[in-house]
């Protein structure tokens, strides 16, 4: 190598080296709103789930991702407030937990992409134009979008309490039940419902269930998610098995429990937020519908009641509470 040749290839090393050792642009942070109406303590475990999904995807809170939680610590009406703080702060994309946390961040903002977990009937509570094509800014995972669900809950009611003929139904305002006329009929059960405005009304819900004489009880919508335990007690109090869509309230005391997995959902919804921070529309993201259900049954409250759980039924639990 002569001379000259030496120098070009050390001018062009020093170039190089210079051009690597040049400062790189630093990668993102992105920001999520998290929004929810049930207390701190009450949301952790769905908080955590959420969390370890984004880990798994390679976002870590307080890294590359910073977590935002709001909590409504069970008032509805703080919602609105909170949905709007959210906003001004220009977060990247919200999360929210079932239909009142997902309707005050939809009337907060258009453009910010929302991700709801757990909602029930998105297209029935105009929160998205249709589950294979969401438009407008939200989409996510729905808890129950079939009106097949509380036939199912009907079902087990009957199947678990010998005898039944009269099932209450507690409806919470503004959320319309699937009818149940169908399944009522081919199972030779009456239906009595008792619409609950708001969460001071479960005593006199349940009191009303006791004066119709009703075998047993349906539990809808998500006002009583917060107070799930004392709705378990108000059931054990007024001796009626109840059923509900979602584990966290067998766990609480309710008898019965059949319905999608909360916790998996929650973990699955990193999904749908690492897609819309890379570019993805929330509108075209199809909303994600159950299809694993979770059967769970308090034992200890059946032998409270009572009642005894066949051992078919036993074998087909995914859980079972001592």
């Amino acid at each position: 190598m002569d001379r000259r040749t030496c120098v070009v290839a050390l001018a062009g090393g020093l170039v190089s080296t210079r051009t690597v050792a040049q400062p790189q642009p630093a990668a993102k942070t992105y920001r999520v709103g998290f929004l929810t109406w049930a207390t701190p303590e009450q949301s952790t475990p769905l908080l955590h789930e959420f969390t370890e999904g984004l880990r798994e995807l390679g976002y870590i809170d307080g890294r590359n991702i910073v977590i935002e939680p709001h909590y409504g610590d069970g008032t509805q009406n703080r919602l609105p407030d909170l949905a709007a703080g959210i906003v001004r702060s220009r977060v990247d994309v919200i999360v929210t937990g079932a239909n009142p946390s997902t309707a005050a961040a939809k009337r907060a903002t258009t453009t910010i992409p929302i991700v709801m977990v757990g909602t029930l009937d998105p297209m029935g509570f105009g929160l998205v134009a249709s589950l294979a094509r969401p438009g407008g800014n939200v989409t996510g995972l729905c808890v129950d979008a079939s009106a097949e669900m509380s036939a199912k809950l009907l079902g087990l009611l009957t199947e678990m309490v010998p005898g039944l003929s009269r099932v209450g139904v507690f409806r919470q305002v503004g959320y319309p039940e699937p009818p149940l006329e169908s399944a009522a009929q081919r199972l030779n059960v009456e239906v009595y419902v008792v619409d609950v405005s708001n969460i001071d009304e479960l005593e006199r819900a349940f009191a009303a269930m006791s004066r119709k004489r009703v075998g047993a009880v349906i539990i809808r919508g998500p006002l009583f998610y917060v107070r799930r335990q004392q709705v378990a007690d108000l059931a054990l109090k007024h001796r009626l098995p109840a059923v509900h869509a979602l584990k966290e309230y067998a766990q609480a005391g309710l008898l019965v429990t059949y319905g999608a997995n909360l916790l998996d959902l929650y973990r699955r919804a990193a999904i749908y937020v690492d897609r819309i921070v890379k570019g993805a529309k929330p509108g075209s993201l199809p909303v994600e519908q159950p299809t694993k259900f979770d059967l769970v049954i308090n034992l200890k409250t059946a032998k409270a009641l009572g009642l005894t759980v066949s051992q078919s039924m036993l074998l087909r639990a995914d859980e079972v509470i001592q």
